[in-house]
């Protein structure tokens, strides 16, 4: 190979593919790139294509080894390659296990900057990279890694906090965006999130320079780096076009293209580490002539290598690359970062004037809510909503939502499938298996078009959440086909039509009423009855409506034998307390159902004939 050849950037890194999808394959094979060959371990000045692996055998034992000879020259793409091969072995550095104080880099950051502690909420830690922007909406965003922000469970939507879970578990309070993009393969291991309810300042900690442009880097390139772990710390670039195998867990293999980086002799990392467990995401910026760094970023930090290899070096995925597949730029100078509210989980002050707590159950209620997997707590917060799950009917409780009239959107629900929730463990929670082929209707609690409002990434993120089980209550056919089930789909469209709601805004509780002898239906006891409250603001008052469709008769408080029709009443929300078992905190005493007549009870339910009876 010649100095020549690295100019033909396209030829060599299909060369390099080609030996790849050869080598690769071998499990003693851990990487393949092109940069110096070492001689008694030390770099000299022929370019060779290197081999890394897992354990490098003398000629006189490759007969016995598990792997195939590396032949001393190799042909790929019409370029003669000279080999090399070392012994080296490389992990993704998400994983942490230091126990050390929290420094800066490790704790909850308003405004955050890139090189601090950041993941997937169920993820244990990683780095921030830097800020860029997404071409297609201008927004700004956050880079790290796929393995960082996503990982082999996650999915679009999912809640990214800062700090990472591993350096604070109170991921709720930590919520700084969600994933929106990411990329796993040769172009590399890759991810970007939204920014929202924090601040964010593009500096780089301790670099004291934002990301302002991007290059492709050379062999001998000085760079460093600031992450999570390590700080800040110096590499030399080693190896370029380089592939490398690794293993994501649970017998997931990805080849990652970018560029090796070894330590600078002339500053060296305090304890010889340029990176460690944590540092995944962070980004590799060249230095100028006197050692400082620029504002150019040539990588994005994906891997280092593993405990127990001799030596020390780095992997980082082609920035131009990851820019490219991601379809982001750097920031320019003077980017006003728009701060967006992350709108996680029911808002209580969302009511102008007001606070609307999310119901207080009875002991009894509180005692059957199912815990969350993933965080302390019951009550689960997602896009616009937030609901508790009943451990022994594995439905939802009650589901509290937001409705913003001012920014309703139109968005289509072609494609989205009803998916199991994340947060609770599949025992607490009936999914799709109850609805082949019988008589149950998926039915939404929040209803989808209520929760579609805020920025467009918003009200999409929401329109999905809206299809989560936790979300969803089996209705028997002629529940859910019945006209009474039309006016119940329209309640807080007459609300709007019939009152003037201040901000147009709502805010709806709503759940199934449980009882012992519910219908039996492939042994899921169904609700027949469901129920809601419409808390919203007239003239600087607060007023509230609450709703029940059954076919229990609430006027004459008879029980159905579960033949009658389905029927829809207004009742008085202290009645509905007692059927639920909740208390509606300052929504009772905002009821606009007219006070009992007489100590009976009766005259608190009516029945609701049509949309022009909604409201009265």
């Amino acid at each position: 190979m010649r100095e020549r050849d690295l100019q033909d950037k396209a030829a060599l890194e299909a060369a390099v593919r080609q030996v790849a999808d050869e080598y690769l394959a071998d499990p003693n094979v851990t990487s393949i790139g092109v940069g110096y060959k070492v001689v008694d371990g030390e770099p000299t000045d022929e370019l060779a294509l290197q081999f890394t692996v897992r354990t490098k055998f003398a000629p006189q034992g490759l007969e016995a080894a598990p792997t195939r000879p590396i032949p001393a020259v190799i042909t790929a793409n019409g370029i003669r390659f000279t080999t090399d091969v070392v012994e080296r072995r490389y992990t993704p550095h998400p994983i942490v296990v230091d126990a050390q104080p929290k420094a800066d880099r490790k704790r909850r950051l308003d405004p955050i900057v890139p090189g601090v502690s950041i993941g997937n909420a169920a993820i244990s830690a990683g780095t921030l990279g830097c800020l860029v922007r997404e071409v297609a909406t201008g927004e700004t965003r956050l880079l790290s890694n796929w393995h960082v922000f996503q990982g082999l469970d996650g999915a679009l939507g999912d809640r990214i906090v800062q700090p990472a879970a591993f350096d604070d578990n109170r991921v709720d309070q930590n919520v700084c965006g969600r994933l929106v993009r990411s990329h796993l393969g040769l172009a590399g291991d890759c991810a970007i999130a939204s920014l929202e309810g924090r601040g964010a300042e593009e500096t780089i900690l301790e670099l004291g320079v934002p990301v302002r442009r991007l290059g492709d880097p050379e062999l001998g390139d000085r760079v460093v780096k600031s992450s999570r772990t390590t700080g800040v710390t110096y590499g030399v670039v080693t190896r370029l076009h380089t592939i490398t195998k690794i293993a994501y867990g649970r017998d997931r293999l990805e080849q990652i293209g970018g560029f090796e980086i070894g330590p600078d002799e002339d500053r060296s990392a305090a304890d010889g580490e340029i990176s460690s467990g944590g540092d995944s995401g962070a980004a590799w910026l060249a230095l100028d002539e006197r050692g400082e760094p620029t504002d150019v970023m040539l990588g994005l930090h994906f891997a280092g290598e593993a405990d127990g290899t001799a030596g020390e070096h780095a992997l980082a995925c082609y920035a131009s690359s990851v820019f490219s597949k991601l379809e982001i730029a750097p920031l320019v100078a003077d980017t006003v970062i728009v701060i967006r509210t992350s709108n996680v989980g029911y808002d209580e002050a969302f009511l102008p004037g007001q606070t609307i707590p999310v119901p207080l159950a009875s002991k009894a209620v509180e005692a059957d809510y199912a815990p969350l997997q993933r965080s302390d707590g019951v009550v689960r917060h997602a896009t616009h909503f937030s609901l508790a799950m009943s451990a022994s009917r594995r439905f939802c409780r009650w589901v509290a939502w937001n409705v913003d009239g001012n920014g309703l959107q139109q968005l289509s629900r072609s494609g989205i499938e009803f998916q199991r929730d994340p947060e609770y463990l599949a025992e607490h929670q009936v999914d799709d298996d109850l609805y082949a082929n019988n008589r149950l209707d998926r039915g939404h609690i929040a209803r989808r078009a209520d929760l579609l409002w805020g920025t467009r990434e918003e009200a999409q993120r929401a329109n999905e959440e809206s299809f989560l089980f936790t979300n969803i209550a089996p209705q028997l056919d002629d529940f859910n086909q019945s006209v009474k089930h039309g006016l119940w789909g329209e309640l807080e469209d007459a609300i709007y039509e019939a009152v003037t709601v201040e901000d147009l805004r709502l805010s709806v509780v709503g759940g199934p009423v449980f009882k012992p002898d519910d219908h039996r239906y492939r042994g899921v006891l169904v609700p027949r009855s469901y129920w809601k409250v419409i808390g919203y603001v007239e003239a600087g008052t607060l007023h509230a409506k609450a709703y029940v469709l059954t076919q229990d008769d609430l006027e004459n408080k008879l029980e159905s034998l579960g033949l009658e029709p389905f029927n829809l009443y207004q009742v008085a929300i202290s009645e509905l307390a007692g059927m639920t078992e909740l208390d509606y905190g300052p929504l009772t005493a905002a009821d606009t159902m007219p006070a009992s007549p007489d100590a009976s009870g009766a005259g608190r339910a009516r029945v609701v004939h049509g949309r022009s009876d909604i409201v009265v």
